[in-house]
C-alpha cells in the first residue's frame, strides 16, 4: 500500500513540474547580433584595432633590432674572443626575453589589450543585457538563451527569436520587423605570433597570426512578430 501512495504521489510530482515548464515561456537572442548593430562597439572594436595594430608594429620593430643584433654577431664571431662571444650571446638572449615578456604583457592572458577590451566593451554589453531583461519582462519570458554565447542550439525555431524585440529597445529596429538585416563586418584584433625559443633571425620576421573572423549570421526567415 505505502509502495503504491509512493508511486501515485511520484507520478503527481512529475506530472506537475511537466505541466509548469510548459507553462513557462521562453525565447533566445543573439547579443553578438545585435552588440554589432550598435555604433559604440563598432567604435570601440576600431580602437582596439587601432591599438593592436601599434603595439604589434613595436614589436616588429624590436624583432627587426634583435635580428640585426644576432646578424652583426655572426659577422664577427670569428674574430671574437670567447668572452667576447659569451658577451654577445648574452645580449641577444636578453633582447630575446625582452620581446616575449613585453609581447606577453601586451597580448598575452589578461594582458593590456584584453584589459583594453574589457574597458570598452563592457558597457556595451551591459546595454545590450539590460535591454534583453527588459524584454523577458515584457513579454514574461521565464528563459533567455544566447544563440551567440557557448550553448550550443542544434535547431532554433524563429518564432522564439526574440533579437528585434531588443533591437526595438535599443532603438535599432530594422524596418521589417522579426527580419533580422545583414550584419556588418567588425575587424578582429590581431596578435603578433610568438618569438621562437634560440636565436632565429627567420623567425624575427615571421607573420603575426590572425584570429579566425566572426561567424556570418544568415539572416531568419520572416515569421510572424509576436503580440
Amino acid at each position: 500500500m505505502k509502495k503504491l501512495l509512493y508511486s501515485f504521489f511520484l507520478s503527481l510530482a512529475v506530472l506537475l513540474t511537466a505541466s509548469t515548464a510548459q507553462a513557462q515561456k521562453f525565447g533566445y537572442v543573439d547579443s553578438e547580433f545585435v552588440m554589432g548593430k550598435l555604433p559604440a562597439y563598432a567604435a570601440a572594436q576600431q580602437e582596439l584595432n587601432t591599438l593592436s595594430g601599434n603595439w604589434q608594429k613595436d614589436i616588429e620593430n624590436q624583432k627587426k633590432d634583435l635580428d640585426k643584433l644576432y646578424r652583426t654577431y655572426q659577422a664577427e664571431e670569428v674574430l671574437l674572443t670567447e668572452a667576447a662571444k659569451k658577451k654577445r650571446q648574452d645580449e641577444i638572449l636578453k633582447k630575446e626575453q625582452e620581446i616575449k615578456a613585453y609581447q606577453n604583457k601586451i597580448f598575452g592572458f589578461e594582458g593590456q589589450l584584453f584589459k583594453k577590451r574589457q574597458e570598452l566593451t563592457k558597457p556595451v554589453q551591459d546595454q545590450v543585457f539590460e535591454a534583453i531583461e527588459r524584454v523577458a519582462k515584457k513579454k514574461q519570458l521565464a528563459i533567455v538563451f544566447d544563440k551567440a554565447g557557448d550553448l550550443t542550439m542544434l535547431y532554433t525555431n524563429p518564432v522564439h527569436d526574440y533579437t528585434e524585440f531588443v533591437l526595438e529597445e535599443l532603438g535599432l529596429a530594422s524596418e521589417e520587423k522579426n527580419q533580422l538585416g545583414t550584419k556588418g563586418s567588425v575587424q578582429t584584433v590581431e596578435t603578433p605570433a610568438t618569438p621562437t625559443d634560440g636565436v632565429n633571425a627567420e623567425a624575427a620576421d615571421a607573420p603575426a597570426t590572425t584570429r579566425p573572423a566572426p561567424r556570418t549570421r544568415q539572416p531568419a526567415q520572416p515569421v510572424k512578430r509576436k503580440n
